[in-house]
């Protein structure tokens, strides 16, 4: 039986090298007839006669936006495999012209997920006020953080519960941790079924988080949605992650409010801008740790993206359920 046709799309032959390298780009040679060439945009035309019966296209970052010229190059075209997160910047007309678009956006949310896990655990030690102490003088040692209560009952309030939220709410399981989710999208009958508790509003969420983890979606409705009167509220020596997206932040209010209370930290991998500005008062407050968007698919990581696309491919050639398609519905709420 004839192999499916297939071939790299994408703007960026480096993050095709990364995201389908050690091995992946070999494994799709050997499953699929893959064309020979990474192919961009502007090489559509030239290579229009042998990419007729081309049936899958598979991307990652650099994915470009196809009009209905490029995609009449493109005939057989049924199904694009995009190796990395939000498909938003392209998957509106592939949709229209009925090409099944898959995303590895729940690849991504692993690492996120486990790098939040481990500042979760951390936090509740209190080893972002405890370390700095120690680290700059004997005073820290002496007496310091004596009241720290560590993970033991503590309560982790989790903002959204999409690809990633989910994925650290069953990593946090094995821990003897409340976990209290925030998402209107989320049914009771769905946090039920997740083990953890619906709370109906922000507040309570930032009220009784010991730790709250912020992995909100950066569309129009969650911009700015975090203010000063919310990071106000949370409880004493309690702790913000936000690996979501630094707009869902009023980060001048959560400055006011971290220089302010001393005993709030805020753990921060992604800011609006990113990086802050030079002047931001992020980098001159003590409980404020800033990381470079390092929570995502980084190193070795993006393969992961890679071997889920090859897993879709190989759903698809069998006629099974793909777990990862993208539907136009899902465009409106993914980052």
């Amino acid at each position: 039986m004839a192999r499916t046709e297939t071939a790299f799309l994408c703007e960026s032959p480096a993050s095709i090298d990364r995201v389908y390298g050690q091995g992946r780009r070999e494994t799709i040679g050997r499953i699929s007839q893959l064309y020979p060439s990474c192919l961009s945009r502007s090489m559509l035309v030239e290579h229009a006669p042998r990419l007729r019966d081309v049936q899958a296209v598979f991307s990652t970052w650099g994915m470009p936006t196809l009009d209905r010229q490029d995609l009449a190059l493109l005939p057989a075209l049924k199904l694009v495999l995009y190796g990395a997160g939000s498909v938003k910047g392209f998957a509106e007309p592939l949709l229209d012209a009925g090409i099944t678009v898959v995303s590895a956006w729940q690849a991504n949310a692993v690492p996120v997920a486990e790098f939040t896990l481990a500042q979760i655990l951390l936090a509740n030690k209190g080893y972002f006020r405890n370390a700095p102490a120690c680290s700059h003088s004997l005073a820290g040692w002496k007496g310091a953080f004596r009241d720290i209560r560590g993970n033991y009952g503590r309560t982790v309030a989790i903002l959204g519960a999409g690809a990633i939220g989910r994925k650290l709410i069953e990593l946090l399981r094995p821990f003897k941790l409340a976990v209290v989710v925030w998402d209107p999208f989320l049914s009771a009958e769905s946090a039920r079924g997740l083990g953890v508790e619906k709370v109906e509003t922000l507040a309570e969420a930032f009220g009784r988080g010991a730790v709250v983890s912020n992995h909100l979606a950066n569309v129009p409705e969650t911009r700015g949605l975090l203010t000063g009167a919310l990071f106000d509220r949370l409880p004493e020596d309690a702790t913000f992650i936000n690996t979501g997206r630094g707009t869902t932040v009023r980060e001048d209010e959560m400055a006011a409010v971290l220089a302010r209370r001393p005993d709030l930290s805020a753990l921060l991998d992604v800011t609006d801008p990113e990086p802050p500005v030079s002047d931001s008062p992020l980098y001159a407050l003590p409980n404020v740790h800033l990381t470079s968007h390092i929570a995502g698919s980084i190193g070795d990581e993006v393969v992961r993206m890679g071997d889920y696309m090859i897993e879709e491919f190989l759903a698809w050639e069998a006629g099974r359920p793909l777990r990862c398609a993208v539907t136009r519905a899902m465009l409106s709420t993914m980052a």
